[in-house]
């Protein structure tokens, strides 16, 4: 699969799962260029000319992936452009920020039990929710451990 047009389409595929797993179409095409480029950074002119999108939109796809910790902006010594790269520990950074949701997750889910009386069944629907989250968020720490030693 060197061939280069091929390798295009499988980002865009790739985009476009993550679109439909709730990423923003421009920030998931965005990612798909980090992906799949050779070159060690990308500017945001070079990533809207790939992407054939306004500065906008790419601008609005770097904060995203910035903000979440998927890329990283590079010093550019020379360069009046920002350069940006996929950072090599992307998916753990990810990861460890969707605690976000995990404990919005757990917050939801302590409203919903504080508003339930105990023999109802919501609240033990609730309560079981909590449950499943406290454990997950207790086991990102193992977790992500074992990955470090492993990719070592």
């Amino acid at each position: 699969m060197n061939d280069r047009h091929e390798q295009w389409r499988a980002a865009e595929r790739l985009a476009l799962t993550l679109t439909e797993g709730g990423m923003q179409r421009m920030a998931a095409r965005t990612l798909a260029v980090f992906l799949f480029t050779d070159q060690p950074s990308v500017t945001a002119g070079e990533l809207a000319d790939r992407l054939e999108a306004s500065a906008g939109a790419v601008s609005g796809a770097i904060k995203s992936l910035l903000t979440v910790g998927l890329i990283e902006r590079l010093p550019a010594p020379g360069s009046r452009r920002e350069h940006y790269r996929l950072r090599d520990d992307a998916w753990a950074t990810l990861f460890t920020s969707q605690n976000t949701v995990i404990q919005a997750m757990l917050q939801a889910a302590a409203a919903g039990i504080a508003a339930t009386d105990e023999g109802d069944p919501a609240h033990r629907r609730l309560a079981r929710m909590h449950a499943f989250y406290e454990f997950l968020l207790g086991e990102i720490p193992s977790l992500l451990d074992r990955w470090h030693q492993q990719s070592d």
